[in-house]
Protein backbone atom coordinates (compact mmCIF):
# COMPACT_ATOMS: atom_id res chain seq x y z
CA UNK A 1 0.00 0.00 0.00
CA UNK A 2 2.63 2.53 1.03
CA UNK A 3 4.98 1.32 -1.70
CA UNK A 4 2.92 3.26 -4.23
CA UNK A 5 2.99 6.29 -1.99
CA UNK A 6 6.78 6.28 -1.82
CA UNK A 7 7.21 5.64 -5.55
CA UNK A 8 6.54 9.32 -6.21
CA UNK A 9 9.75 10.88 -5.02
CA UNK A 10 11.07 14.39 -5.14
CA UNK A 11 14.62 15.70 -4.83
CA UNK A 12 17.75 13.91 -5.96
CA UNK A 13 17.92 10.15 -6.26
CA UNK A 14 20.56 10.05 -3.53
CA UNK A 15 18.19 11.68 -1.05
CA UNK A 16 14.67 10.30 -1.58
CA UNK A 17 11.97 12.63 -0.32
CA UNK A 18 8.22 12.44 0.16
CA UNK A 19 5.84 15.12 -1.10
CA UNK A 20 3.64 17.04 1.32
CA UNK A 21 0.33 15.55 0.16
CA UNK A 22 1.78 12.05 0.35
CA UNK A 23 3.01 12.65 3.90
CA UNK A 24 -0.41 13.99 4.93
CA UNK A 25 -2.06 10.87 3.53
CA UNK A 26 0.44 8.51 5.18
CA UNK A 27 0.06 10.37 8.50
CA UNK A 28 -3.73 10.22 8.35
CA UNK A 29 -3.66 6.51 7.49
CA UNK A 30 -0.93 5.81 10.06
CA UNK A 31 0.88 3.85 7.38
CA UNK A 32 4.33 5.16 8.31
CA UNK A 33 6.31 6.19 11.36
CA UNK A 34 7.40 9.82 11.40
CA UNK A 35 10.79 10.25 13.04
CA UNK A 36 11.77 13.79 14.01
CA UNK A 37 15.57 14.13 14.13
CA UNK A 38 15.63 17.56 15.77
CA UNK A 39 17.02 17.93 19.27
CA UNK A 40 14.61 17.31 22.19
CA UNK A 41 14.10 21.01 22.98
CA UNK A 42 13.10 21.63 19.34
CA UNK A 43 10.80 18.61 19.32
CA UNK A 44 9.08 19.86 22.51
CA UNK A 45 8.50 23.19 20.79
CA UNK A 46 6.16 21.53 18.30
CA UNK A 47 6.12 18.37 16.21
CA UNK A 48 3.81 16.36 14.00
CA UNK A 49 1.32 14.52 16.24
CA UNK A 50 2.45 10.93 16.74
CA UNK A 51 6.03 11.59 15.63
CA UNK A 52 8.85 10.06 17.64
CA UNK A 53 12.05 11.90 18.50
CA UNK A 54 15.43 10.43 17.49
CA UNK A 55 17.85 13.41 17.56
CA UNK A 56 20.47 13.47 14.84
CA UNK A 57 23.16 13.94 17.52
CA UNK A 58 22.38 10.40 18.72
CA UNK A 59 20.85 8.97 15.54
CA UNK A 60 21.21 5.22 15.12
CA UNK A 61 19.50 3.74 12.05
CA UNK A 62 19.31 0.35 13.80
CA UNK A 63 17.00 1.84 16.46
CA UNK A 64 14.31 2.73 13.90
CA UNK A 65 11.17 0.61 13.70
CA UNK A 66 11.21 -2.17 11.15
CA UNK A 67 7.49 -2.94 10.83
CA UNK A 68 6.49 0.24 8.95
CA UNK A 69 8.09 2.62 6.47
CA UNK A 70 9.84 5.58 8.09
CA UNK A 71 9.66 9.27 7.18
CA UNK A 72 12.36 11.50 8.67
CA UNK A 73 11.75 15.17 9.40
CA UNK A 74 13.70 18.06 10.94
CA UNK A 75 13.27 21.84 10.84
CA UNK A 76 14.15 22.57 7.21
CA UNK A 77 15.33 19.30 5.62
CA UNK A 78 19.11 19.29 6.13
CA UNK A 79 19.33 17.09 9.20
CA UNK A 80 16.68 14.68 7.97
CA UNK A 81 18.63 14.30 4.70
CA UNK A 82 21.77 13.50 6.71
CA UNK A 83 19.89 10.95 8.81
CA UNK A 84 18.39 9.48 5.64
CA UNK A 85 21.82 8.98 4.08
CA UNK A 86 22.98 7.23 7.26
CA UNK A 87 19.95 4.95 7.24
CA UNK A 88 20.34 4.13 3.56
CA UNK A 89 24.03 3.35 4.13
CA UNK A 90 22.96 1.00 6.94
CA UNK A 91 20.77 -0.88 4.47
CA UNK A 92 17.32 0.59 5.13
CA UNK A 93 15.17 0.64 2.01
CA UNK A 94 11.81 1.73 3.43
CA UNK A 95 12.81 5.24 4.44
CA UNK A 96 12.32 8.76 3.04
CA UNK A 97 12.58 12.29 4.33
CA UNK A 98 10.31 15.32 4.20
CA UNK A 99 12.53 17.89 2.52
CA UNK A 100 10.71 20.98 3.75
CA UNK A 101 10.80 19.97 7.40
CA UNK A 102 8.58 21.41 10.09
CA UNK A 103 8.82 24.82 8.44
CA UNK A 104 7.04 23.49 5.35
CA UNK A 105 4.64 21.38 7.42
CA UNK A 106 3.55 24.44 9.38
CA UNK A 107 3.37 26.61 6.22
CA UNK A 108 0.89 24.08 4.76
CA UNK A 109 -1.22 24.20 7.92
CA UNK A 110 -0.23 20.76 9.16
CA UNK A 111 -1.24 19.89 12.71
CA UNK A 112 1.40 20.42 15.41
CA UNK A 113 1.45 18.89 18.86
Amino acid sequence: MLAGLFNKLTGSTSVPAIEHDELVKAHQQRSCVIVDVREPHEFKGGHIPGAVNHPLSRFDPDSLVHDKPVVLICQAGGRSATALRRALAAGRQDIRHYAGGMSRWRAHGGPVA
